[in-house]
């Protein structure tokens, strides 16, 4: 299983950015999807997550009502729909993948997640 993420960039304070991410390598019907980040000097922490060609999502505190996570299933794709970015926001955002769906609690662990992909950095300006 392969991860390519992309989409990151210098934005400004209330701005919005999409984020994507191919996966490769094998069916993803029972596969849960989600991006986590890491802001400088900070762990990597949970954002959200979706099942696969379903729309079971779950959200973190910090993004939730302002991210929105999707999948194209034509294109074996997650999108990360950012809006009202904040420069606490600012972080290298990874796509993550493991075979399963767990409940919210598990969801933000990373050691569940098998497949991870490099990361695109977001930057929000104040």
């Amino acid at each position: 299983v392969q991860l390519q993420a992309s989409g990151g960039g210098l934005v400004q304070a209330g701005a919005s950015r999409r984020l994507s991410c191919i996966a490769s390598g094998r069916a993803f019907n029972s596969y849960t999807l989600a991006w986590f980040r890491q802001a400088p000097g900070k762990d990597r922490e949970f954002a959200a997550a979706i099942r696969y060609g379903t729309s079971r999502t779950y959200y973190s505190d910090s993004v939730n009502g302002r991210f929105t996570i999707s999948t194209n299933n034509a294109k074996n794709t997650v999108h990360l729909q950012m809006n009202g970015l904040k420069p606490e926001d600012t972080a290298v955002y990874y796509c993550a993948a493991f075979d399963g769906f767990g409940s919210a609690g598990r969801l933000l662990e990373l050691g569940i997640y098998h497949y991870w992909g490099q990361g695109t950095l977001v930057t929000v300006s104040s």
